[in-house]
């Protein structure tokens, strides 16, 4: 298994990151998210606001680089 670390990681390769949000954020994930957008394409679905398509969830899942559940 290979790890995602910024500090190896090249400039020019963004890293896609989805961040799936069972309840509302507090404080420390919001930072987080924050510093994980800086040079990367990062999706957020916020589960607990309802309406979300599972169709579009679970092709997110498998196109994107990184999957971080909250």
């Amino acid at each position: 298994m290979i790890s995602w670390c910024p500090t190896k990681r090249q400039k020019e390769s963004a890293v896609k990151i989805l961040h799936i949000l069972k309840k509302a954020p507090d404080a420390s994930t919001r930072k987080i998210i924050e510093l994980q957008s800086s040079g990367n394409q990062v999706t957020l679905i916020e589960l607990y606001k309802g309406g979300v398509s599972y169709d579009k969830l679970v092709t997110d899942v498998f196109t994107h680089d990184k999957v971080i559940c909250w």
